[in-house]
């Protein structure tokens, strides 16, 4: 639905810039950056149009009921929307750290996806990076908060030690409140002991 969306929101500018009732606009469904096609709706007030399938479009003018429209081949839709597409943001992409039992040293595994990190960084040359930090329910809430701040800062402590410019960097941390694995209370949960980072 992402492709869907970068499209829609070009031509409701289009639509809104034109007053001109004859203007006809057309919404495209394309899949998203999985190859998942989902559906779309268009409604106004003289009725409404569904498209399900990929390529499926509906048109819509000034004073009628959207309608259906002819499926676009690829290369109608990239000759069609090649320049909306063309500035479409790359899906986020998601990174877990995990740490050794009550610690914020980050395991073997995880220290070595360090170099990734920084490479999808300087690739997308991202200005947005979240770096979260969680722990699992081993310990008090409040310990386990301050256990997850800690292991969120020294990630980004070791991003920022590796050339990521800090001010792209935002910390947060959700102590044991939002587990990976629901456990009980007191439970050791190697994959809640964790790092997410987010680059956007």
């Amino acid at each position: 639905m992402k492709g869907f969306v970068a499209i829609v929101s070009c031509l409701v500018l289009l639509l809104l810039l034109s007053a001109c009732a004859s203007q006809k606009s057309m919404i495209v469904l394309l899949p998203d950056q999985d190859g998942k096609v989902g559906s779309i709706e268009v409604t106004n007030a003289q009725g409404s149009q569904v498209a399900d399938k990929s390529g499926e479009g509906v048109t819509v003018d000034g004073s009628g009921k959207p309608q259906a429209a002819p499926p676009m081949s690829e290369e109608e839709i990239k000759a069609t929307f090649g320049a909306a597409l063309a500035v479409e943001p790359l899906p986020p992409q998601s990174f877990l750290l995990y740490f050794k039992t009550d610690s914020f040293d980050l395991t073997n595994g995880s220290a070595a996806l360090l170099q990734p990190i920084l490479d999808v960084i300087n690739k997308t040359q991202s200005t947005d990076v979240s770096v979260i930090g969680h722990s699992d329910r081993s310990g008090s809430k409040e310990y386990n908060l301050t256990l997850s701040t800690k292991r969120a800062q020294t990630v980004r402590d070791l991003l920022v030690g590796k050339g990521v410019d800090p001010a792209i960097l935002a910390v947060t941390s959700y102590g044991e409140a939002n587990p990976l694995v629901p456990t009980p209370d007191n439970v050791k949960e190697p994959k809640n002991r964790r790092v997410e980072v987010i680059i956007r």
